[in-house]
């Protein structure tokens, strides 16, 4: 954002000082200046920024401001493109709002399509490397376009221009804002526009229960409302005489809509049969199967009805979850936003002289906003006040664009009074609309809110639902609401955790990744000569749930698992930890996670496993669920001694050696027996089966010159389900699944 706020200014500057012609250049320089930087992107970002420079502890603002410098580069070009081309297009003030809002509406509806086709179809087929050389190779493109139009140029003088029969009237009459006001005010709008973004992300990603995709999805239907928005307001502002008000009036109605459609969805959620597959959805503990559901939509599309109940009831929630609400929620208000474009532009834009300037600094104010919309919601706002809270704050700051449009109006006192009733009026039933902190995240995980217990702040949201499916009363953790794991304790977690505490000799230092209800960890905790236990968990607010539950409801192993002494807990990513500590550790494993959800592929790569490698004790062990063949590949890859116990892999750099008899000793031991009879769980019956069965054990005489399908950094498979099929009649991808 930095440095689109750099290059807005500077371009804007450039484009009032150069020729048609030399105008052209510059943006062909621009275009090949990102080009450049996205063909050397990968090595900069991932070898040198992530692998190198990841690994060293270093201070967050270093941190901060060495990236900062790297994104300089493309972001600022990026920034000096808009001032350069609108001041090209624009030949008399007139017609700014026309001619600038098409090219900010056209431009966003790219970035939209983008935003879908990286990861909807690139990301899936070619992975990260390869998709960044297609983007580099566009701006090429659009630097040789650009070059060409330029050299095509007669002459570096400004062209004459004709009277023009179709300028627009003149603005309004009133009170007259100068440049550093709209800047203030334009600011204003961004602050709010990205506030928004951050908590419609938040809230949409809770429906989704994310995935893979939700964010490139969320992002391109943000992106497609303002480039509609800019494009149908651009005619609009055209020949608007009171474009200032008109821009107050949308900017008013973004924030009351927000808070009015929210309460709605969360009061109709339950209580419409429309709105039933949507409904059951948020209560499921699973997400979307998107393969199958992106199929059905299809299929019923295609066939125009004629499919099967189950097929028409999962496209229903596909069109409800992918489509529907997002459109509904984030429509109507980004479309506003759009408009808000051209309108501003119309009520600065006074002199063909200062057009690339003015473009530049409002361009500018506006990044300056959002950045800090971007910055206060994430940090302050959300663990302060939460979603609720800070959708009330927005739809307050709202109220602030009202008075300006009441101000503008001055003049005309009876629609003046009308305006300003009506808007007052539609200002108190939004906030009134808009629902608590309880009723919204009740609603969007299918229940009510007396069943729930939640916490977020800017790192997520932690849910725990009080459930009684099949008549047995449990809590479900749900983290940004996607179903983790559940208490009581005993389940497939538990067993992940126990398996290589009891079969390590002396595990004395443990490492877990994810904390979820507790259950691995409380698993991994079962042995008396474990001494140390690390928990690293990226969502805050989970720890503050289970504590409180903890409290309230006795869950057995709960308790101890909360106050055993010796976990450490570590708020923070767990991949960047193991990069930058030097500690090695006897276990470290993941928590179970899912594919196809967000940045799975951190903690199911090649580089991953071998980094869980390298940070073990001699004879130390690297634990994994395997949800696909291609994980149990990469995880063979990386490890020279594994251990298979059906779906649950065990890696080591030196030979694991699966003594049945000492393992039965070990469970046999009081202080495991006890540890994990607090939990109400008989440790034994729960490993007799893998017990009883054995491993299969893989060791560096296997020939691994076969195992070519693997997760990678830059090509993370499973986190975009590529072995799925999305289409009807597609080739399932082989090997994945």
């Amino acid at each position: 954002m930095g440095g689109l706020g750099f290059g807005s200014l500077v371009g804007g500057h450039l484009a009032d000082r150069l020729s048609p012609r030399a105008r052209f250049l510059a943006f062909a320089a621009s275009e090949l200046a990102i080009a450049v930087f996205a063909f050397l992107s990968v090595p900069l970002l991932y070898d040198l920024l992530f692998l190198r420079l990841g690994a060293r502890p270093l201070p967050g603002p270093l941190l901060a401001a060495v990236l900062f410098t790297v994104l300089l580069w493309p972001t600022f070009f990026m920034g000096l493109s808009l001032p350069l081309l609108a001041r090209v297009l624009t030949d008399r003030p007139g017609r700014s709002a026309e001619r600038i809002g098409g090219l900010y509406g056209w431009n966003t509806l790219g970035a939209a399509l983008g935003s879908m086709v990286t990861v909807w179809v690139l990301a899936r087929t070619l992975g990260f490397a390869d998709a960044i050389r297609i983007g580099a190779l566009l701006n090429l493109g659009c630097a040789g376009m650009a070059l060409l139009v330029a050299l095509r140029r007669a002459g570096p003088g400004e062209e004459a221009l004709a009277p023009d029969p179709d300028e627009p009237p003149p603005g309004e009459p009133g009170p007259a804002f100068g440049l550093p006001v709209w800047l203030v005010i334009y600011a204003l709008s961004g602050f709010v526009a990205l506030s928004l973004e951050i908590l419609w992300f938040r809230i949409l990603g809770t429906i989704h229960k994310p995935s893979s995709f939700t964010f490139s999805t969320l992002l391109a239907i943000y992106l497609l409302g303002l480039g509609v928005g800019a494009l149908w307001g651009r005619r609009w502002a055209k020949r608007s005489r009171r474009p200032a008000a008109t821009f107050f009036a949308l900017q008013a109605g973004i924030g009351l809509y927000a808070g009015l459609s929210l309460g709605l969805l969360t009061f109709a959620l339950g209580r419409f049969g429309l709105l039933e597959p949507l409904w059951r959805y948020l209560g499921e503990y699973e997400t979307m199967a998107l393969d199958e559901a992106v199929r059905a939509a299809l299929r019923l599309f295609l066939r125009a009805g004629d499919v099967a109940p189950f097929t028409r009831g999962l496209a229903a929630q596909f069109v409800l979850v992918y489509l529907a609400v997002p459109l509904y929620l984030i429509g109507l208000p980004t479309l506003l936003m759009g408009m808000s474009f051209p309108f501003v532009q119309r009520a600065v834009q006074t002199d063909l002289e200062h057009l690339g300037r003015r473009v530049g600094w409002l361009q500018a104010a506006n990044i300056v906003g959002s950045t800090l919309g971007a910055g206060l919601t994430g940090l302050l706002l959300l663990p302060a006040l939460g979603s609720a809270g800070t959708l009330r704050l927005l739809m307050a700051l709202a109220g602030l664009f009202l008075l300006a449009f009441c101000l503008v109006r001055w003049r005309e006192r009876a629609p003046r009074r009308v305006a300003l009733g009506a808007g007052l009026l539609a200002l108190g039933l939004a906030l009134l609309a808009a629902p608590s902190s309880a009723s919204l995240w009740a609603s969007l995980h299918g229940t009510t809110p007396e069943r729930i217990l939640f916490a977020e702040d800017g790192s997520g949201l932690s849910v725990l639902k009080d459930d009684a499916t099949g008549g047995e009363r449990h809590t479900v953790v749900y983290v940004d609401g996607l179903g983790q794991s559940q208490l009581p304790y005993g389940g497939y977690h538990t067993f992940l955790g126990a398996l290589p505490a009891l079969l390590h000799p002396s595990p004395e230092s443990v490492a877990v990744i994810g904390l979820g209800s507790g259950d691995t960890l409380f698993g991994i905790s079962g042995r008396a000569v474990t001494r140390r236990i690390v928990c690293l968990e990226i969502v805050a607010p989970q720890l503050r749930t289970l504590e409180i539950l903890a409290r309230e409801r006795r869950y057995p192993g709960l308790g101890a698992t909360i106050t055993d002494g010796r976990v450490e807990y570590r708020f923070t990513d767990g991949r960047s930890f193991l990069m930058r500590t030097q500690e090695r550790f006897d276990v470290i494993e993941a928590d179970a996670l899912r594919p196809g959800t967000p940045y799975v592929g951190n903690l199911y790569s090649l580089e991953y496993f071998e980094l869980l490698r390298e940070r073990l004790k001699p004879g130390g062990f690297g634990v994994t669920w395997s949800p696909t063949a291609r994980v149990r590949n990469t995880f063979v890859r990386a490890f020279p001694h594994v251990l298979v116990f059906a779906d649950t892999l065990i890696g080591s750099n030196q030979p694991i050696v699966f003594d049945r008899a000492a393992l039965e000793a070990r469970l046999r031991d009081p202080w495991t027996t006890a540890h994990y009879l607090a939990g109400g769980i008989d440790v034994a019956q729960l490993l007799e089966k893998a017990l009883l069965r054995g491993p299969l054990v893989i060791g560096p005489e296997h020939d691994r010159t076969g195992l070519k399908d693997v997760n990678t950094d830059l090509f993370p498979k499973d986190e975009y389900l590529t072995s799925r099929r999305f289409l009807p009649g597609e080739t399932r991808a082989g090997g994945g699944e």
